[in-house]
């Protein structure tokens, strides 16, 4: 989207980059090639935490009941589809800096019914210009890619890139991590350790190391095919390929 803005000489006095530190550590070798192809600074924005002192050493203080005004937990665990805490600080986060200017958000035109929760997020006036240009995913991908852009070669590995540990990525996205770059997934084994119990629950109520114990029998499975169907983890429905092809489609 940035580089069709600036082809096209549409008003845009600041880009900016929301960086997580969840990110693939391609994406920060791809933000800096944008800025040496483009020849402006891209502003990086960050938490007022970091996030995983957010997930994991964040004091949470009761509202109510009879801990009221008192630590209750430690850490908002993993993020969620209904405790999304992370997108609530992007979104506050960019608010404050972007405060009264006109927003142009990268919402691709096959996901244009994204449109109306990106607008319920932050306030502020957006925009969408690849909707306004009917510019999918695909064509958004590969018009980058004819400029020299390739992302260190996620997205031959990804179907879609955010933060590397996202619990609302596909399982298909996961398995690929842990199998292409085992040391981010080693990185969530590890904050997983450090997580109390009731921060666990990562993905449908299972937890990284549940997954992890699950790709690497499908691993086994796959070399030795005489182990298929030999393994089942409690609340995931693997007792055979078919349950497993159901829950990813």
């Amino acid at each position: 989207m940035v580089l069709r803005l600036i082809e096209e000489d549409w008003p845009l006095d600041e880009i900016v980059f929301f960086d997580t530190g969840w990110e693939f550590p391609q994406m920060y070798e791809h933000i800096e090639k944008v800025e040496a192809y483009i020849g402006r600074k891209i502003t990086r924005l960050h938490p007022r935490r970091d996030f995983e002192t957010w997930m994991l050493r964040r004091k949470i203080i009761a509202r109510k009941g009879p801990m009221k005004g008192k630590v209750h937990r430690i850490g908002n665990g993993w993020p969620s589809p209904s405790r999304r805490w992370c997108t609530r600080e992007n979104a506050d986060v960019l608010d404050k800096h972007c405060r009264g200017a006109v927003q142009y958000v990268g919402i691709a035109a096959d996901e244009a019914t994204r449109t109306t929760s990106a607008n319920l997020i932050g306030k502020g006036e957006k925009r969408y210009p690849l909707v306004d240009w009917g510019v999918d995913e695909p064509q958004a991908l590969a018009y980058c890619k004819a400029r020299g852009f390739d992302w260190g070669g996620l997205y031959e590995i990804f179907r879609r890139v955010s933060c590397f540990c996202c619990p609302l990525q596909r399982l298909g996205e996961l398995r690929m991590l842990r199998r292409h770059l085992p040391e981010l997934w080693g990185q969530m084994l590890a904050w997983e350790d450090e997580m109390g119990e009731h921060c666990r629950g990562f993905k449908d109520y299972t937890t990284v190391h549940d997954l992890d114990e699950r790709f690497e029998m499908e691993d086994r499975q796959a070399e030795f095919p005489q182990l298929r169907g030999a393994y089942a983890l409690p609340g995931l429905c693997m007792a055979n390929a078919g349950s497993h092809r159901q829950e990813e489609g």
